[in-house]
């Protein structure tokens, strides 16, 4: 049975970072290209941006998450975010968002 009030907070963080995605230009209209789902590398750094993986990856599974109520026991997500995003200014609520979407998980 999911956590009534870690799906509401998951689901409240994953309609902010995707609206984030948006308003920073960094949402893709276009689909992948399907070799670009045939990824080895954690994040999908191997066949994708950091962004596309968000956008692609992080938040449908994050939504199936929330459906289901089987989540992870953590996230690095913000982390990542820091590291991928460095100096990026534009994406510094986005960095945020991700960093406490981890703290979700502590």
């Amino acid at each position: 049975m999911p956590v009534p009030d870690l799906t509401e907070k998951a689901s409240a963080f994953v309609a902010a970072i995707e609206a984030e995605l948006h308003r920073i230009g960094y949402w893709q209209d276009q689909p992948l290209r399907p070799e670009q789902m045939e990824f080895h590398k954690a994040f999908a750094m191997d066949t994708m941006s950091y962004s596309q993986w968000l956008q692609f990856i992080f938040i449908p599974r994050v939504r199936e998450a929330i459906a289901s109520g089987d989540f992870p026991s953590g996230s690095e997500v913000g982390a990542q975010a820091v590291r991928e995003f460095d100096g990026d200014y534009k994406a510094s609520g986005l960095v945020s968002l991700l960093s406490e979407f981890d703290a979700l998980f502590d």
